[in-house]
Parts: C-alpha cells; structure tokens; sequence
C-alpha cells in the first residue's frame, strides 16, 4: 500500500522542526534528519552542514528498503527501528506514521537507551502532526481546493506557451 502524497503546509513544516529540535536536545543528539521514504530530504537540524544532505536522504531510504525486504523474508511487515553503532558516532533510524524516516545522529554524549526513549516521545507528536497533514490534505482534495499549482494547466497552454 502506496502512502499519498502530501503537500507539506508551513503551520505543519513548522511544527516538525519544533518537535525536532526539541529531540535534538532532549536526547543531546548532533544531528536529526527526516527523509520521506523515497529518499527525499524533509528537514534537519542540529550540525547538518557537516553532511551531503542529499546522500544521506537517499542512502537512508535505500537501507530502510532493504531491511524491509529482509523482514519480509523472514515474515516480519518492516523493522521499525534500525541501529548502527561507530567508533565516534552512533545512528538511530526509525519509521515514524509509516511514511517517514526519522535519522538520529549521536555520540558518546548520549545513549542508546536516551535516544530510543527521546524517539518513541518525539515519535508519537511527528504521528499527530502527519496525521493532521493527512487530515487536511483529504478535506482540500474533498473540497475541490486542492493547492496543486499546475492543476489547472492543460496540455493546449503549454503547447501555447511554446508555439
């Protein structure tokens, strides 16, 4: 089952790096990111100018795809949580409102046990706001006030644009 795609509204943007940058203290994280699972960069804070923001979407989405195709050969539905420990630095990935990818860039400062706990917090308020997002995106395309920009483009005005 495909997840819809949503169009992310600044009330909502603003909400996610509210709730992430409240993690990235309370768990005394580096780094947080939030990719979609198409490898696409939602947000980060903390000290993402360190990172090639656009590997590190993609590769993410890449290794949540292939521990989900492991699950599946062992008859799981996905691992939600995914740990990789390093000499300095630590990464905590988990599946947030089944469509999001939280990545949680740690060192010695912290602990697993801090960051597992900070997650599941900051877990359940990215569930609320994607869940509201859901929410409102369904009640515009109900209405008709769907905020796709190029929704009323036909093909007769690009070829006029053109011609």
């Amino acid at each position: 089952m495909s997840n819809p795609q949503l169009i992310m509204y600044d009330e909502e943007f603003k909400q996610i790096n509210v709730a992430l940058e409240k993690l990235l203290r309370e768990a005394n994280a580096k780094v947080i990111f939030l990719v979609d699972k198409n490898g696409q960069l939602i947000t980060g804070c903390g000290e993402t100018e360190r990172f090639d923001t656009t590997s590190l979407a993609s590769l993410t989405a890449g290794n949540i795809a292939a521990t989900g195709g492991l699950a599946k050969l062992i008859g799981e539905k996905e691992f939600s949580i995914l740990f990789h420990e390093g000499e300095k630095d630590n990464l905590h990935i988990s599946i947030v409102a089944g469509r999001v990818i939280l990545v949680v860039l740690f060192d010695t400062r912290s602990s697993l046990g801090l960051v597992r706990l900070r997650v599941k917090k900051a877990s359940e308020e990215l569930t609320a706001i994607f869940n509201r997002l859901l929410q409102k995106n369904e009640e515009k395309e109900k209405s008709g006030d769907s905020e796709f920009p190029f929704a009323e483009i036909t093909d007769d005005d690009i070829d006029n644009l053109f011609s």
